[in-house]
């Protein structure tokens, strides 16, 4: 199992963002991104290619309402890009729970390969 603690990811309804038409990811997006890859550089030499169970626990910044689906995309994306699995189809599994606010925010990940495969 691994697990990784990572920055707060930002919600969907700023992940993307609409130019002439097209649908691209946002400035916030592409920094959330790049701070995920520069956090894990060099720890995964070989992007898992299993079945994956993930659990996320989502420590928000603050007291704020929001709704935990809008979280994933852009973590999950971040790990791909990171180079943690090659795909985020991978994942058979996914739970996430979300707990009291801690200054900055938190996303605690946890992924290991499923161990019933199909």
């Amino acid at each position: 199992m691994v697990r990784l603690d990572l920055p707060f990811p930002p919600t969907v309804n700023r992940y993307y963002r609409y130019v002439y038409g097209r649908t691209i990811i946002s400035r916030e997006g592409r920094e959330y991104s790049e701070r995920v890859c520069s956090l894990l550089r060099d720890r995964f030499p070989r992007a898992l290619d299993v079945p994956l169970v993930v659990s996320i626990v989502l420590h928000p910044p603050d007291r704020r309402h929001f709704d935990i689906d809008n979280r994933l995309k852009a973590l999950l994306d971040a790990l791909q890009h990171a180079g943690v699995y090659r795909d985020d189809g991978l994942i058979t599994k996914l739970t996430v729970e979300k707990r009291e606010p801690i200054p900055g925010g938190e996303a605690i990940v946890q992924i290991e390969p499923r161990d019933d495969a199909f």
